[in-house]
């Protein structure tokens, strides 16, 4: 069956949230994800308020504009959402999708001084010259100047930690996006988890990370069968996850 480009990407969105549910990437009702509506520039969907992620279906997507309003959709959508991913949408070309979690690791990493993601596993070097923070925690995101604030914050990296908050990560695509936040998620707990052995990190050489982050550039198509594989997964664990109506 050939699916709509609005179908597909609503499809794709709910498999993101669904899947993060699943690996304890959220939390409660809070975060949110948004994704540029293919044919409707400066039109996004995003996941609606007071909706849990394991419940969402695509039909339960909200659509809004760059400024963050309503446009269509039976929900609402959570108030600081419109501030965080009406901001990056419009200030990062590249932002088509944001992924806003307080998943647990990242976290954590963003409730200690001088928290940053450090250079010890492979798995961390994937995000090796693409990721910013802001340690300027200014209280919840409920108006422009905060939104705007994270944005110049972000500048053209693809990750921003939040001081005292959570991540916030984008990309080109819902795949691409899930896998950058599924794989960050990993490289923090497998730091914290490190880290409290209290021994030294054992980090990995300049010219050596510089090489691997090279390696690990342009995987699409990992990213893509990653996401075709969680939705197998909801298929068989979920039905009637993607229902359009």
């Amino acid at each position: 069956m050939n699916l709509s480009d609005e179908t597909q990407a609503r499809i794709d969105l709910t498999a993101a949230l669904r899947s993060a549910s699943r690996m304890n990437l959220g939390e409660g009702i809070c975060n949110h994800f948004s994704l540029a509506l293919p044919g409707k520039p400066g039109h996004f969907l995003i996941n609606p308020w007071g909706f849990h992620w394991s419940e969402v279906t695509p039909a339960d997507l909200v659509v809004v504009d760059a400024q963050g309003r309503k446009v269509s959709g039976k929900h609402g959508v959570e108030p600081t959402a419109f501030f965080i991913h009406s901001a990056i949408h419009r200030g990062n070309p590249h932002a088509a999708c944001v992924m806003h979690t307080h998943m647990p690791y990242a976290t954590a990493l963003t409730a200690v001084q001088g928290g940053r993601i450090e250079w010890s596993s492979q798995t961390s070097l994937k995000f090796r010259n693409r990721v910013a923070y802001d340690d300027n925690y200014q209280g919840l995101a409920l108006d422009d100047a905060e939104g705007e604030r994270m944005c110049q914050a972000m500048g053209d990296a693809d990750v921003l930690f939040l001081g005292n908050h959570g991540i916030i990560v984008c990309g080109p695509t819902v795949s691409a996006t899930f896998d950058d936040l599924y794989y960050l998620e990993r490289t923090c707990m497998q730091q914290v988890l490190a880290m409290s052995t209290g021994k030294p990190l054992r980090l990995v050489p300049d010219d050596i990370a510089e090489k691997t982050a090279r390696q690990m550039t342009g995987e699409s198509q990992q990213a893509a069968l990653h996401l075709d594989a969680l939705k197998r997964l909801l298929d068989r664990d979920e039905p009637g996850w993607s229902k359009l109506d």
